[in-house]
């Protein structure tokens, strides 16, 4: 069992201390998550977010970025491309050999996929081509994590979190010991492996979240009770709680069926209740930029 998280005392914050990253993901992947999340930062719902740079619309979630420069904004490294109709690729290469792109010429539709095909190097090259595109875009990044969890596999982790340490990023990575990492579905030789790799990190200064959590995509319904559970059921430690918001357009409509749940996770978090709810219940809310100025 791991002990409390040492980032908490290096924030100048108590062992029991609750701390939420609340973040924004897909930032890019259509227009809909854009205009979502320039509403988001208006209202000061949320501390952070991600790009994914291989999507259409990461151009103007750029010229956002740019506009703002203050955000606090990563890269969603993206390996995986979900949606049946609405489809993309890598930046890095076209290369079949590559293991990154499924018959239709662009990535893989799930993680396991992804993770079964991928040629580790390919991998490293992709996940650096995304970074290196959204910094030439002039986007002050604060982190990177992972679209679907695609790189939570042995053969890719390492070059995820050498990309990150080599851009002075935050690598968005749960502290968890070998117990942990086999109830999520690793052999007991790569949950060995990945908790040693984790406690070095952990050892060497590198900020690790304690757990992810968030808004239900199955669901629209009563998100805003739900939210609130949610926040009042946050344990001692630094977690990210992820949204996926997007506003209803006929593009979101056509894109993704899980349309209804994005839509709520918008209208749940422009309410004003949310803010004073957390500060009321004692959660600290921080951002990215907190934990790369640990770094």
């Amino acid at each position: 069992m791991l002990g409390p998280n040492p980032v908490l005392r290096r924030l100048g914050l108590c062992d029991t201390d609750r701390v939420v990253i609340i973040h924004a993901d897909d930032v890019g992947m259509c227009q809909a998550t854009i205009s979502a999340y320039a509403k988001l930062i208006e209202a000061g719902s949320i501390s952070s977010a991600a790009l994914m740079p291989p999507c259409a619309w990461f151009p103007a979630a750029v010229a956002f970025c740019r506009a703002h420069p203050d955000v606090d904004m990563g890269v969603h490294t993206t390996l995986t491309c979900e949606w049946d109709l609405y489809r993309w690729g890598p930046l890095s290469t076209r290369d079949p050999a590559s293991g990154l792109m499924d018959d239709e010429g662009c990535f893989y539709r799930t993680t396991q996929d992804a993770q079964r095909h991928a040629a580790p190097e390919a991998a490293h090259r992709e996940l650096a081509a995304q970074v290196a595109r959204a910094r030439a875009a002039g986007v002050p990044l604060t982190h990177i994590d992972t679209h679907m969890g695609a790189v939570m596999h042995t053969a890719l982790l390492r070059g995820y979190i050498d990309l990150a340490l080599a851009h002075h990023l935050v690598p968005m990575l749960p502290r968890m010991d070998r117990t942990q990492l086999q109830q999520r579905g690793m052999s007991a030789e790569d949950a060995d492996h990945t908790a040693r790799l984790l406690a070095e990190l952990e050892s060497a200064g590198v900020p690790l979240i304690d757990r992810t959590t968030g808004m239900p995509l199955s669901n629209p319904h009563d998100q805003l009770d739900y939210a609130k559970r949610a926040f009042d059921a946050l344990p001692a430690g630094i977690t990210v709680f992820i949204l996926h918001p997007a506003e209803d357009t006929p593009e979101l409509r056509a894109i993704a069926p899980d349309w209804p749940s994005r839509v709520a996770n918008l209208e749940t978090f422009l309410r004003p209740e949310i803010p004073r709810y957390l500060k009321g219940i004692g959660v600290h809310v921080i951002g990215y930029r907190a934990l790369q100025a640990l770094l």
